[in-house]
């Protein structure tokens, strides 16, 4: 839609008089809601409920674009419905006669305007996205997939897939956000209505998220506990969970290392944490563990009493575990750095296989992690924006957190890989032995390993899984801000003023959905999960939304919407990511992914092909959300069907642009 001009607009707001001239008195003149209706006039609202000082004095009304005007209704109101004793009319200068926008829709707007809450201070709002963007995978998956694919040559695919797909949907999400002021949902209703369905799935990826997530901060939480000892228990064999495989070869003994030889640490992860032993596999989870049920349970009354009360508490939290990591980050890396062997691990970490850029895979897995480590597509980014102030610098916002995200994973290579430099130089084999451990298991087993053998080692364990703690929090305070958010700006009406109660309800929800990750086989669940449950989905999500928003709302739109809270106009660069690049770079990691599915495998345990099939089962119930919300816009919308499909891809609701303390309302 573009802003032009219309004959109904008069004088522009940069006019004093505009704001303040009527019949009763100075509420008229201090109060309102400007509202631009589809043919770009402006109507003013007066809300006589509240008295809010009035910034047009101070000069602000100059920043206000062009084509934007301020014309009273005709009509008495107060902005929530209701008539006032004293009528405000319409000025001489301003002579366009239109209807306010009372009634419920009008009231649900105000009621946004009036009660949404902001940051407290901007720093809260870079610490809350940093910790969602730096996670778990940040520690184990980056450095895996790194040496996986070529060492240092991988650098290059993942910083041109960071710079052309990554950081502009990064950028895409802020912006929308803090443009719109809504969670994934309603934001639809101002951007294509009829891609809604959209929301609705981001927030069963949420949930499904949330159901395996923290189980892995339950394992983090297990491991904590256990270190408060002055021997830790997976350095010994003879516990009664050990096998005779059981091979301790960091014992002063002279100890081979044989093909059937089991670490004491991983004995502990998988017979006494995961007690994997005890189940035959998905189709025979076996019972549920009480320990990792206690353990999840306190994290989630944590995670409950972080974010009840909205940003503002868990904005102070985010001070604690988004900087901790950083501090504990670095004092393993130098511990790291001085143990013997440690330059071994680095030189494999790093080490260019310049034949790897010509494999199809590398590019895949380059854009995938730099995609997954983001997080576009969840609707955090939306809902943590969206508590921004207007003019909030949201491109800055987008490149520092993007870069420190990125910095954060190779940074952590460095901490895992020196590590497996010690683990190969005590074993005497190479570092492609130590470090064929993948996911959770590189840090379960073969760091929580090399701790256990350093001197100091139960404070380092303590600080070690205090970290992946603290990481782990931060996501899932954002994963379920996201929902949150969502469902309270859809349903303001119901929710609005209980959110303490909807956030209790969605955690038990969290909490019942996690119980088949508790069990015995719940390992093999959270890998399901974690390999087809969100991947697809959300690679999914994320094209659809670039799509809506470049080709249906309009980048010419969209890049107008950046101006007005920016000031400046998205360069060329951003409008071809956003129309072209980034949803081709989103369809080729899917396509990949979807053509070549991988092959499951967790210790001794080959997944059956049926579990393929309920993993993209799992998947499409949240996508499918999508066609089925399209399919009711069409049939629920009156008209013919050029009509419905008009409507449908149009906005319907307004956005409330701030200026000062007025609000344009932007159709």
């Amino acid at each position: 839609m573009e802003k032009k001009a219309t004959s109904n607009e008069t004088e522009p707001l940069t006019s004093k008089k505009d704001v303040s001239d009527c019949n009763e008195g100075e509420d008229c003149k201090e109060n309102g809601l400007l509202v631009r209706n589809p043919k770009s006039a402006l109507r003013l609202v007066e809300d006589g409920n509240k008295v809010h000082p009035s910034q047009g004095d101070k000069g602000e009304a100059a920043q206000i674009s062009n084509g934007y005007s301020g014309v009273q209704s005709s009509v008495p109101c107060n902005g929530m419905g209701e008539a006032e004793g004293a009528q405000c009319t319409a000025p001489a200068a301003t002579t366009t006669s239109s209807s306010t926008a009372c009634g419920a829709e009008g009231q649900q707007q105000l009621m946004e305007l009036e009660d949404r809450e902001t940051w407290s201070k901007k720093i809260d709002f870079l610490l809350s996205v940093i910790g969602y963007a730096v996670d778990l995978g940040n520690v184990w998956r980056f450095p895996y997939i790194c040496y996986q694919n070529g060492g240092g040559a991988f650098l290059i695919p993942y910083a041109i897939m960071a710079i052309f797909g990554g950081i502009p949907l990064f950028y895409m999400e802020l912006a929308l956000g803090q443009y719109h002021r809504n969670g994934c949902i309603s934001i639809w209703r101002k951007i294509c209505p009829i891609f809604k369905g959209i929301g609705f799935a981001i927030c069963i990826i949420d949930l499904y998220v949330a159901s395996y997530y923290n189980t892995i901060m339950a394992w983090a939480f297990y491991y904590l506990i256990s270190s408060f000892t002055a021997e830790l228990p997976w350095t010994t064999c003879t516990n009664a969970w050990n096998t005779g495989n059981c091979t301790n070869y960091f014992s002063k003994d002279n100890v081979s290392w044989s093909l059937h030889s089991i670490s004491p640490a991983e004995e502990f992860y998988t017979r006494q944490v995961l007690q994997v032993h005890r189940s035959n596999g998905l189709d025979d989870l076996g019972g549920i563990s009480w320990q990792l049920t206690l353990c999840l349970l306190l994290i989630f009354t944590i995670v409950y009493f972080s974010i009840w009360k909205g940003v503002k508490t868990s904005g102070k939290v985010v001070w604690v575990t988004a900087t901790f990591p950083y501090i504990i980050l670095f004092i393993l890396l130098v511990r790291g750095a001085t143990l013997p062997g440690a330059w071994r691990g680095v030189l494999y970490y790093l080490k260019p296989d310049w034949q790897k850029l010509l494999a199809t895979e590398v590019w895949v897995d380059a854009a995938a992690q730099i995609f997954f480590s983001l997080g576009p597509g969840f609707g955090v980014l939306l809902a943590y924006a969206s508590y921004n102030k207007f003019h909030n610098n949201c491109y800055q916002d987008a490149l520092v957190t993007s870069t420190v995200n990125s910095m954060t994973s190779f940074v952590s290579g460095f901490v895992i890989f020196t590590v497996l430099g010690y683990m190969a130089e005590m074993r005497n084999e190479d570092v492609s032995e130590v470090a064929k451990d993948t996911g959770p298991s590189l840090l379960f087993i073969t760091y929580a390993e090399a701790i256990a053998n350093m001197p100091a080692s139960t404070f380092f364990a303590i600080i070690f899984f205090l970290m992946l703690l603290t990481l782990g929090l931060d996501s899932t305070f954002a994963g379920l801000e996201g929902v949150i958010t969502g469902v309270l700006d859809e349903f303001p009406h119901v929710w609005s003023k209980r959110r303490e109660l909807f956030v209790l309800i969605l955690i038990i929800i969290c909490f019942l959905g996690s119980l088949a990750t508790l069990t015995f086989g719940g390992a093999f669940v959270v890998k399901l999960f974690e390999e087809y449950a969100t991947g697809p989905a959300v690679l999914t999500v994320v094209f659809l939304e670039a799509v809506a928003v470049s080709w249906f709302y309009g980048i010419t739109q969209f890049c107008s919407d950046v101006k007005e809270m920016l000031g400046f106009t998205p360069g060329w660069y951003w409008r071809v990511c956003w129309v072209a690049i980034s949803p081709i770079f989103l369809l080729f990691v899917t396509c990949s992914f979807l053509s070549n599915p991988p092959e499951l495998r967790l210790f001794d345990y080959d997944y059956p092909y049926w579990t393929t099939v309920v993993g993209y089962c799992i998947g499409t119930s949240s996508v499918i959300c999508i066609p089925i919300y399209m399919v009711y816009r069409l049939l629920s919308t009156p008209g013919t069907l050029k009509e419905r499909i008009l409507k449908s891809i149009s906005p319907e609701t307004a956005t409330e642009i701030p200026f000062g303390d007025i609000r344009m309302d932007v159709v």
